[in-house]
């Protein structure tokens, strides 16, 4: 199965690199400035012991030949358009499109775009990073991939794709009803970012002040209704879990929404907040305190414009 991994951070570079080592064809899809960085470098993959090379087969935009059986879309939000285009020659009308994105309206996008394609669910779970020198540094044992179609349609080539997803290194798991798990994390990954962003700190900062703990959980119920409202409620043990973590006392936490917003980088505030918050108008959901924090982030995006 012919494989392009488009983007080579630290989610790509990390399951791309392990499709590589494990033998399966992985081409992966990247801008100049990265390629060049992978030619030099090769695709390293180091922490938890780990200190492994990879020498990766690359395409820059405007080089791929024909289409690819499996495309597996790694970038974030805010470069989702400008992917789209670059990879559009990848694909073809039998090719499976696997994104990881956070949030939803990256389906409609892909849709839209590839009619044609076999457009799946996916989830991610990883904890890794891209350091300085381009290395995708491992930070805890945990890879898995989380995926399905979107209807009860099975194909072939989807069942030849989670196959090929199947390596050393990655935990891959077929879940019976993908677009609820892909809710779940989103409520969480919003949850997580109104929080650290409105309160413009982690957790542990925010839990120790007074009222700290009941606006996380005020928040924590807005999202979770509007995912109630759209058909995926969240099921009691996950918002447990979710509660757990955004209350932790001395928790360094902060969501990777918080972290781009503070060190003045693209946001992907409109892909994850402003599109729950859209959903939960049309569902009559309120949601005030989203909306304060995507406000917040609006702003900050134009002053950083």
């Amino acid at each position: 199965m012919k494989i392009l991994v488009v983007g080579a951070g630290a989610t790509g570079g990390y399951y791309g690199g392990r499709l590589a080592q494990a033998g399966r064809d992985v081409t992966f899809l990247v801008r100049e400035r990265r390629a060049a960085q992978l030619r030099e470098r090769g695709l390293r993959i180091t922490g938890l012991g780990e200190d492994e090379t990879v020498e990766p087969t690359l395409v820059t935009a405007g080089e791929i030949d024909g289409p690819y059986d499996l495309v597996i879309l790694t970038v974030k939000a805010t470069g989702l358009d400008a992917a789209l285009d670059d990879l559009a020659p990848a694909v073809g009308p039998g090719t499976v499109l696997l994104p990881v994105l956070n949030g939803m309206a990256h389906l409609d996008a892909l849709d839209a775009r590839f009619p044609d394609a076999q457009v799946l669910g996916g989830v991610v779970r990883i904890l890794a990073t891209l350091t300085d020198d381009g290395d995708v540094q491992i930070m805890a044992p945990l890879a898995q991939v989380r995926t399905g179609p979107r209807s009860d349609r099975s194909t072939p080539s989807l069942d030849a794709a989670l196959e090929t997803l199947d390596v050393p290194g990655v935990e891959v798991q077929r879940v019976p009803d993908v677009v609820a798990t892909m809710w779940h994390k989103w409520v969480f990954i919003v949850a997580a970012g109104a929080v650290t962003g409105l309160a413009r700190g982690p957790v542990g900062p925010i839990v120790d002040s007074p009222g700290g703990s009941d606006f996380v959980r005020d928040v924590l119920a807005e999202v979770t209704a509007v995912a109630e409202a759209a058909g995926y409620p969240v099921p009691e043990r996950e918002t447990a879990t979710s509660l757990a973590m955004l209350t932790e006392p001395g928790s360094t936490f902060t969501s990777s929404l918080y972290r781009d917003l503070v060190a003045g980088r693209a946001t992907e505030a409109e892909h994850l907040l402003g599109d729950l918050t859209r959903r939960a108008r049309d569902l009559g959901v309120p949601t005030p305190l989203v909306d304060l924090a995507l406000l917040q982030m609006r702003v900050a995006e134009k002053q950083r414009a």
